[in-house]
């Protein structure tokens, strides 16, 4: 005999149904317990009867939470088929003649399995056996029975994966940070909430590196499409949905790098009591990011939405091309500050009046120039005051693509019309001059977005980090005036700027 597949019942539709007339009625529910290939899976077939005398039904598979239509109920005398065609099964048995029984087998992929079906007992007119069976019946409280408990499910029923592994970068003053994110899809029809994220270091006997659960948890996470606002809505995942996770490691400057990582996620499942735990999505730590040199010259650079845990463009999750990426998980919008800590003097609502503004945007490597866009108009600046309606072609304004080699691509975007310097196709040397910095496509005042990733999809890619040779950090944050008091540069080697940090870039890099 050929052995079935424990997940014969995972295939889920809409009921449907066709059935003869028959003298002796089988309609009503069902239950009973089929042994697949020594896993039982507990069965609750429930059959209805239309006024014209049609049966309809559905097969659920308790254990594996699916709901099966059967669309072929014929009885005829004491035999009884169905056919499920979803799963491309059918049954065979035969009605006792208490009409409490059906006894038969369950046939899927070649495979024949015994399968006997009884009757769940109800009291009065709705019960469907004959009415001697009836009469010898026990009565509805004696065979009332308590509440059978929920079913442990076989397993979590997710999916669990990390779309883009991290690498290791150092930033905030000489510490290896790892970014990535994990995504978690409900593969069942009941809810799923995560209760624990924990960040095992694989490669050292699964130390803890993080732990998170509650509100910390609930900072982290993203439900696409899904407005939530307390804990408890943030970590539910609801019937084929998903849930994002955005980790942001910080090792300590005397630790070691993990090579590699593993997750251990515990999880509450439908309305099983006990919360279960598995361990699952194990990724490699890649150890080295790109060296590039600055794209900009000079000092009081504020990185505005740079690298960070919660910044704006580390969480920018967008589809593109059929798949969701970040391509600005490391993205930097470079404004610079005066000496008032603004951005401009005078009318705000000129270009010319921003410091940044016709600055030099510089190649950070060697490398080809593979995509420009130009002729865009600037924006006023402002919140609200596109120049042009934004789209996959303008959001990044007037731009260069550069490719690095080694599935490295630099990004400007935001350059002024007609200033660029370069044409696709050129080879570009370090330190040369691309184009202007100025305020075109999605941009409310004059800045150069710069970002790395590994294609030359502005968005359609994935964000990687990088690492200057040196630069250095003059104070923090929107609004920080040079030479406050108590300011202090720090020298910073093979970093990355983060967020909000000020940097100076040298003038020989």
């Amino acid at each position: 005999m050929k052995r079935i597949s424990a997940t014969l019942l995972l295939v889920l539709g809409m009921s449907a149904a066709l059935a003869a007339q028959t003298s002796k009625g089988i309609e009503g529910t069902w239950k009973g317990s089929l042994d697949a290939g020594g896993t039982t899976l507990r069965l609750v077939l429930t059959v209805s009867k239309s006024a014209d005398g049609a049966y309809s039904g559905s097969l659920e598979s308790v254990d594996q939470g699916s709901n099966i239509p059967v669309d072929v109920i014929t009885v005829t005398g004491a035999s009884v088929h169905l056919e499920l065609k979803s799963i491309e099964a059918t049954y065979n048995g035969k009605l006792n003649e208490a009409g409490t029984e059906i006894a038969g087998e369950f046939s899927q992929g070649g495979a024949q399995l015994p399968l006997t079906l009884k009757r769940e007992a109800k009291s009065g007119a709705q019960s469907q056996a004959p009415a001697a069976a009836q009469a010898s019946a026990p009565s509805a409280a004696q065979t009332a029975a308590k509440p059978a408990a929920p079913q442990k499910p076989l397993d979590v029923p997710a999916e669990v994966s990390v779309p883009v592994p991290p690498t290791a970068f150092k930033g905030g003053g000489g510490k290896t940070i790892l970014c990535y994110e994990m995504h978690i899809t409900n593969f069942s029809r009941s809810d799923l909430v995560l209760t624990k994220a924990e960040v095992l270091n694989s490669g050292s006997a699964n130390a803890t590196v993080a732990s998170y659960g509650g509100d910390e948890l609930a900072k982290r996470v993203l439900r696409p499409g899904v407005a939530a606002s307390t804990t408890a809505d943030k970590l539910k995942i609801g019937a084929g949905l998903r849930l994002i996770v955005y980790f942001w490691l910080e090792v300590d400057k005397n630790q070691p790098v993990p090579s590699s990582l593993d997750h251990r996620l515990s999880f509450k499942v439908g309305d099983y009591p006990d919360e279960l735990t598995i361990q699952s999505a194990k990724i490699a730590v890649a150890a080295k990011p790109v060296l590039i040199s600055p794209p900009l010259r000079g000092s009081e650079w504020l990185a505005a939405n740079g690298p960070g845990d919660a910044s704006g463009h580390r969480r920018a999750l967008v589809p593109v091309g059929g798949g969701v990426h970040i391509a600005q998980r490391f993205a930097i919008d470079f404004v610079q500050l005066r000496e008032d800590g603004k951005t401009f003097t005078g009318d705000a609502k000129d270009n010319k009046n921003y410091r940044c503004y016709g600055t030099d945007a510089l190649a950070v490597a060697d490398g080809v120039v593979v995509a420009t866009k130009d002729g865009i108009p600037e924006n006023i600046p402002g919140e609200n005051s596109r120049a042009v309606a934004i789209t996959l072609e303008t959001v990044g304004g007037n731009h260069v693509i550069l490719d690095l080699g080694g599935g490295h691509y630099a990004f400007y975007a935001h350059l002024q019309p007609g200033s660029l310097r370069v044409k696709q196709g050129d080879k570009v040397k370090r330190g040369q001059v691309l184009g202007l910095v100025g305020n075109s496509g999605n941009s409310t005042e004059p800045h150069l977005h710069f970002h790395v990733s590994n294609s030359n999809s502005p968005l359609g890619s994935e964000g990687l980090p990088y690492a200057l040779a040196s630069f250095e950090v003059e104070g923090k944050g929107w609004g920080w005036k040079p030479g406050a008091t108590g300011a202090s540069v720090q020298k910073r080697d093979m970093e990355m700027p983060v967020e909000n940090e000020v940097v100076r870039f040298p003038a020989n890099p």
